[in-house]
């Protein structure tokens, strides 16, 4: 018969070794807890570098916006350059200088005076050349009694054609004879006639008159290039013509025997 008190010794060690192992398995729990919490601690590392990288990506959008709003305003300093004015058109200016002072029959020395400016800045504009601002092309416009929008936008020679067989025209009841009415005679200006004999070869160019002179043409025969120089307009047998007088304007005769009426239109 068993020793009962070795029995219980047995028991106690099989419950000591139970214990043992419920203490492994306990620590054994322990540890698997503790990889879960160092896995959740990685886990929570790779959240925290993900957040990092989430973070970067965040800077890098950020530095790509202001990336693209340095382009945008590059861009809009681009646009705002392109949109700039290019300058004076400054042969415009100068030819219109020239012939604003031919007109008024000042020179150069007196314009320059009335203006308050120096004689070489007022001849190098009428060259074409310098930088002129608006008080200096001002200044100068009143001195000419001038429009300041004419040195910009300047008028165009009135120029009228009426050939042979147009115009307004009355006839006669006792005879064949009609009448037709070329220009009429403004109020106040008086007018000078002459009979044009020209035959081909070099032309007859006609500087400047008086400011305000206007010139009137009927060609009576052959054929002739008349009017503004640059613009002159073929004429036959019948054919009027009237322009300004004050610029630059020519006569050619393209046939022998041309003949004309011209008439000088003083205001």
């Amino acid at each position: 018969m068993p020793n009962k008190g070795a029995v219980q010794g047995t028991a106690a060690a099989g419950q000591g070794r139970a214990a043992a192992g419920q203490g492994k398995a306990a620590a054994g729990q322990g540890v698997a807890a503790a990889g879960q919490g160092t896995a959740a601690a990685g886990q929570g590392e790779a959240a925290a570098g993900q957040g990092r990288a989430a973070a970067g990506q965040g800077v890098a959008a950020a530095g790509q916006g202001v990336a693209a709003a340095g382009q945008g305003v590059a861009a809009a300093g681009r646009g705002a350059g392109a949109a700039a004015p290019t300058g004076a058109p400054l042969e415009l200016i100068a030819a219109a200088l020239r012939r604003e002072r031919r007109r008024t029959g000042l020179s150069l020395t007196e314009v320059a005076r009335r203006a308050g400016i120096a004689k070489s800045t007022l001849s190098q504009l009428e060259s074409g050349t310098g930088n002129p601002s608006v008080e200096t092309l001002w200044a100068i416009c009143v001195a000419l009694d001038t429009p300041f929008s004419r040195l910009l936008d300047p008028p165009r020679p009135h120029v009228e054609v009426i050939r042979a067989d147009e115009g307004p025209t009355v006839s006669a009841a006792q005879a064949d004879y009609q009448a037709t009415l070329l220009a009429a005679c403004p109020p106040g200006a008086r007018r000078d006639v002459y009979r044009i004999a020209a035959e081909p070869g070099r032309t007859r160019a006609s500087d400047p008159h008086m400011p305000g002179v206007v010139e009137h043409v009927v060609l009576s025969a052959g054929r002739a290039l008349v009017g503004v120089a640059g613009e002159p307009v073929e004429l036959g047998p019948g054919d009027y013509i009237c322009y300004p007088g004050d610029i630059p304007h020519v006569f050619e005769a393209l046939e022998p025997g041309t003949l004309a009426v011209l008439v000088s239109e003083h205001t």
